[in-house]
């Protein structure tokens, strides 16, 4: 295998990059002066090497706790939990959610051979149980494998007492409702609130 074929079948490997979006990104590479593949390399190295989970809720740091679980101005009562640690960057941008947070590391997918073993809601009990937390936000996606992990946590979190909400769910701010799908619009009205 080529120079050339490696670093394609790498960055094909991306998400949301197919083959002909790699071997695109491989020749603009090639087209550029060395040092800037050389600063792409070092980055990704320096990325590798120094990047890993907040000792606490597992989002992804430099340093033993993240920025977010670090603030003294955060309360530290409401953690909300996420798929991933992207997740946290939505949340964030609301500018609405003063709480910490809590990542699993994925959702549960039994086809994929990804179980509970493989999440962090061992970890995540253990914070609760700890105590000083009053809620616990539930934010998985909406889908088939994040409903049932948003179960599962829950059932988890159940003995312990604490407060268990989940994200609603329903039609965006600007949505028709004509485009909306079924379960979206059953969402929307079973999560009503009075105004």
């Amino acid at each position: 295998m080529s120079a050339i074929d490696d670093l394609v079948a790498e960055l094909s490997r991306l998400p949301t990059i197919g083959r002909k979006s790699a071997l695109r990104l491989t020749y603009h590479l090639l087209k550029q002066p060395a040092e800037q593949s050389q600063r792409l390399a070092l980055a990704l190295t320096t990325l590798a090497e120094k990047v890993r989970p907040c000792a606490r809720c597992f989002n992804l740091t430099e340093q033993e706790l993240c920025a977010i679980c670090a603030d003294p101005r955060r309360d530290a009562s409401l953690i909300c939990v996420v798929e991933e640690a992207s997740d946290i960057g939505a949340i964030e941008r609301s500018d609405e959610y003063r709480g910490t947070y809590h990542v699993l590391g994925g959702r549960l997918a039994p086809l994929d051979g990804i179980g509970p073993d493989d999440l962090t809601v061992g970890p995540l009990v253990a914070r609760v149980a700890a105590g000083g937390v009053r809620e616990v936000i539930l934010a998985t996606n909406a889908k088939l494998e994040g409903e049932a992990t948003a179960l599962y946590v829950q059932q988890q979190l159940a003995p312990m007492g604490v407060a268990v909400s989940r994200i609603a769910r329903g039609l965006p701010i600007g949505g028709d409702l004509e485009y909306a799908d079924g379960v979206t619009i059953a969402q929307s009205i079973s999560a009503r609130r009075t105004l």
